[in-house]
């Protein structure tokens, strides 16, 4: 089951920005979300931990649909989350939409 929530209008996410949600999994642990606003108007979702270090995604800078890491410029896919090689590792991605102008995340119970 699954369950969209609200991150924020549309047009509040500036181009190459970004917006943490902040929930608890199903393990009652609490996560930052990076929702990211790309050059191309996409907006695209990943744990805000990278899998480095665990560096906030949503402070780095984004660049195509990938994200600099603001701690070691890890390159991580927006797309897939996985590293840029010759790093490795990954982190999860979440889905997405626009409707009526605002963002929403689907957060999955």
């Amino acid at each position: 089951m699954s369950n969209w929530v609200k991150v924020a209008p549309f047009e509040d996410i500036p181009k190459l920005g970004a917006r943490v949600v902040r929930t608890t999994n199903k393990d009652n642990v609490s996560i930052d979300i990076g929702v990211f606003r790309l050059e191309d108007d996409r907006i695209l979702a990943v744990n805000n931990s990278c899998p480095h270090k665990g560096g906030p995604l949503s402070e780095g800078i984004v660049y195509g649909d990938k994200i600099a890491c603001p701690l070691h410029s890890w390159k991580i896919s927006l797309v897939d989350g996985k590293a840029e090689e010759p790093d490795v590792g990954e982190t999860a991605c979440f889905n997405t939409k626009v409707e009526d102008g605002v963002v929403y995340l689907e957060l999955k119970n």
